[in-house]
Order: structure tokens, then C-alpha cells, then sequence
């Protein structure tokens, strides 16, 4: 969440609806301190820390030409040093004080391919999430748990801006069902480990599509899928 109206109507929205107790944090996520501060003002409130998702993320798309040095570290310090500085504190946290936790973060099949030369900054960050979470996920093994997922575009705010053909295009690839695989999708946080299963952009859910609609009894045991 971006602002503090936002922050307080999902707080007030998860209070309501989960009957659970909640609290908002303001933090810059590229600073060594606010990260240091979030992790205080978090365990002194809950005593533990059960999961971390980072999920912060900036992008500046624009051409070549009007990139610049600037606006590129931007985007690393949050998307990706962020996701190092809580990955580094919290989870250090979770390793050596809790002995248990969790932690998700959030990527882009943009750090898997490139589709869009605009955001090719937003792509290397996202792409160093990746490689940031196989190693903390050796690093932390076997008493944290840690795992990355790279979902495709998702029609948010930060994609608001985006050129309007793309944005298009980008919306047919859009599934409209939910594929389940062997349970590894119901609960990410209770994954024994990232390496179980791993599908990777369209064309991989393209080939599950055809195999599921062209014989499902062949899945019935392992696979079922929603509309």
C-alpha cells in the first residue's frame, strides 16, 4: 500500500473481516534503518513473525533515451536491495531467534523473459529477486522456508500509465481458470520447498491447458482446475 488513507483501510478491512489483530507500518523498504525499525515495531507488537512477503515494487518505464542513471538505482534500491535488507534482517530474525517462518517474494516473469523493452530496468531488478531467493533459501534451509513467485501482468495502478496496445495484448494472456498442481498452489507458505514444482510463463501453461482439456482423466489424481 502507497499511502496512509490506503494503509488504514486495509488494516481496518483485515481487522473486520479475519477478526485478527493488525497494525500499519510506514517504511521506506530501500532503507537499511526503516527496515530495521519495521522489524522492531513488528515483533514488539506480535512477539514472532510467522511470514514475510515483499512485495514493494516501482517501475519508471520509458525509452532508451530518457532512462537514467538515477531512475535505475531507484528501481534496484527498492525492488531489489529492499527485498536483500528485509530478506537479510527478518529473516535472520526468524533463523536465529524463532528457530520457524516463511518468506515469499514477489517477482515478474519479467525476470524470467524480456517482453518490453521500456522496462528493462524493472526487469533486472526483478530478475535479481530470483537469484536473491535461491540463495537465501539455501542460506536460511532448513528452518526458513523461502520462496519467490513471478506472476505475469497484473492490472494495478503501477500499470496504469503503461502504453495502451500493450496493456491489451497483455490482458489476452490472462488465465481464466486456476490451475492447482498437486497442492503446491494452495498455500505458498507451506511449500516443503521452491524446487517442488515450477511452471514458467505462457507457453508452459499453454501445453498444461492442451494436456488437461484433451484428456483431464490423465490429471484426475494429481491435478484439478477451477473456472
Amino acid at each position: 500500500v502507497t499511502n496512509k488513507e490506503r494503509a488504514e483501510e486495509l488494516k481496518n478491512k483485515l481487522i473486520s473481516t479475519y477478526n485478527i489483530d493488525a497494525i500499519k507500518i510506514q517504511a521506506d523498504v530501500s532503507k537499511e534503518e526503516d527496515c530495521l525499525r519495521l522489524l522492531e515495531e513488528t515483533k514488539n507488537h506480535f512477539e514472532t513473525i510467522d511470514c514475510l512477503v515483499n512485495n514493494a515494487g516501482i517501475a519508471i518505464d520509458t525509452t532508451l533515451e530518457d532512462k537514467t542513471v538515477e531512475n535505475f538505482r531507484k528501481i534496484l534500491d527498492i525492488n531489489l536491495i529492499g527485498v536483500f535488507l528485509m530478506c537479510k534482517h527478518i529473516g535472520t530474525y526468524m533463523k536465529d531467534v524463532q528457530g520457524f517462518g516463511s518468506i515469499v517474494n514477489i517477482s515478474s516473469t519479467n525476470g524470467i523473459d524480456s517482453y518490453y523493452s521500456y522496462s528493462m530496468d524493472y526487469d533486472a531488478s526483478k530478475a535479481g529477486v530470483i537469484s536473491l531467493t535461491h540463495n537465501f533459501a539455501n542460506l536460511y534451509a532448513p528452518t526458513i522456508r523461502v520462496n519467490c513467485i513471478a506472476p505475469g501482468w497484473v492490472n494495478t495502478e503501477m500499470n496504469k500509465e503503461l502504453d495502451k496496445e500493450y496493456i491489451a495484448k497483455e490482458k489476452k494472456k490472462i488465465l481464466s481458470k486456476i490451475i492447482i498442481y498437486k497442492n503446491k498452489f494452495v498455500n505458498v507458505f507451506w511449500q516443503r520447498s521452491y524446487h517442488d514444482h515450477i511452471i514458467r510463463g505462457e507457453k508452459d501453461y499453454q501445453k498444461i491447458w492442451e494436456y488437461i482439456d484433451g484428456n483431464p482423466s490423465k490429471w484426475e489424481d494429481d491435478c484439478f482446475y477451477t473456472k
